[in-house]
């Protein structure tokens, strides 16, 4: 009896020896595996933090009851219902569609906390349709710029069944086209599902989109890679979204093919002859491209006397012939009842965002 004891013993004992082993075994496998040769412990890979990562858009939207909604490329939202737009940070910029602004809307207010900042928007209509942005701000000292790589952005589209294509308060536009530049026809649309087509007026004929001359892009319109005199005409584009169809406004495209360069000037007085008592004009002309402007300054003789002149400035838009179109601008400076002081050199200084240039002319007096 008394050696069975002893053999349960040694046999139980056995069986916890090898547990034991077994369990300190693991350890130290456990623990070989988080150190390299050489005694140096291996760092665990940190987690990937979650929200604010590069890449990942800050832009949110704000639904009911306190949810948020990260904003894509674009978002689709249905009019009237006030929309709340936030992004995270202390010191935040914004952007909206550039109307807004212009007309200094109401509807829309833009707020600032020390977390984050607000854009709100009420009764949004399919004219607010277009790119919202929100981008942190940092600053140095004094000097503050955007950081672009926390910069964010979603296209918006309001889509109203009654209105496919973005309202715009232009009914007949112009469309320049030059041989250098693609050329956008800007019919954008509210929804982006809209099927768009591209037609001339005269002769009735539509306008393929063929995806490498001619594209659509529901943000900007039909994009002309390469424009040419061919593509002159009165144009207008047709949508269709759920089987009804609408037409935008009319487009007139015109054929440029003007230089980009600083003014070219010319400056003539009239009349040629001038003497005591007598008026002149001193015209000052520069042609340039269609939609680009031009500023003048004028010095002449009498200015350090505070001598009273009149300024006239306009311009328009000149066909050169073969559908080339060049605008034409002006500025008229006039003298009445010339004296003495008004004698001597007239100069015309001229500016576009291409640079300067300066002109001059000198008027003398004929003697009686």
């Amino acid at each position: 009896m008394k050696l069975w004891l002893v053999l349960c013993l040694a046999l139980i004992w056995v069986e916890l020896h090898n547990g034991a082993c077994q369990q300190l075994k693991r350890r130290k496998d456990a623990g070989e595996s988080r150190v390299r040769p050489g005694g140096r412990r291996v760092k665990r890979p940190l987690k990937p933090k979650e929200g604010g990562a590069k890449g990942q858009s800050l832009l949110t939207q704000v639904l009911d009851k306190g949810r948020f909604l990260r904003l894509g490329p674009s978002t689709a939202l249905p009019p009237g219902r006030s929309v709340e737009l936030r992004c995270k940070g202390s010191s935040i910029g914004w952007s909206y569609p550039a109307y807004l602004d212009a007309y200094s809307d109401s509807r829309l207010s833009v707020k600032h906390s020390d977390k984050y900042s607000q854009l709100l928007l009420t009764a949004p209509s399919a004219a607010d349709t277009g790119p919202y942005s929100c981008w942190v701000i940092v600053c140095d000292g004094t000097e503050c710029e955007k950081d672009h790589d926390r910069s964010y952005v979603s296209y918006i589209y309001f889509t109203d069944k009654d209105n496919l294509f973005v309202p715009s308060a232009i009914h007949f536009e112009i469309v320049y086209l030059r041989p250098d530049r693609p050329a956008v026809v800007p019919c954008r649309v509210t929804d982006p599902q809209a099927k768009v087509s591209l037609h001339r007026e005269v002769p009735p004929e539509e306008l393929n989109a063929n995806e490498t001359l001619v594209t659509y892009d529901p943000t900007k319109g039909f994009v002309l890679q390469n424009p040419s005199p061919e593509h002159q005409g009165v144009f207008y584009c047709k949508a269709v979204a759920r089987g009804t169809p609408q037409i935008s406004n009319k487009f007139h495209l015109l054929y440029v093919e003007v230089p980009v360069s600083p003014p070219f000037v010319s400056l003539e007085a009239f009349p040629g002859s001038v003497r005591g008592g007598d008026d002149i004009n001193v015209t000052c002309t520069v042609l340039g491209e269609p939609e680009v402007d031009v500023s003048f300054l004028w010095f002449y003789p009498g200015q350090d006397h505070h001598r009273p002149v009149r300024v006239h400035t306009s311009w328009r838009l000149v066909n050169r012939g073969k559908g080339h179109v060049t605008r034409q601008s002006q500025s008229v400076l006039t003298v009445e009842d010339m004296e003495t002081i008004d004698f001597g050199e007239y100069m015309c200084k001229t500016k576009n965002p291409q640079g300067e240039t300066i002109v001059a002319t000198n008027i003398s007096n004929i003697s009686p």
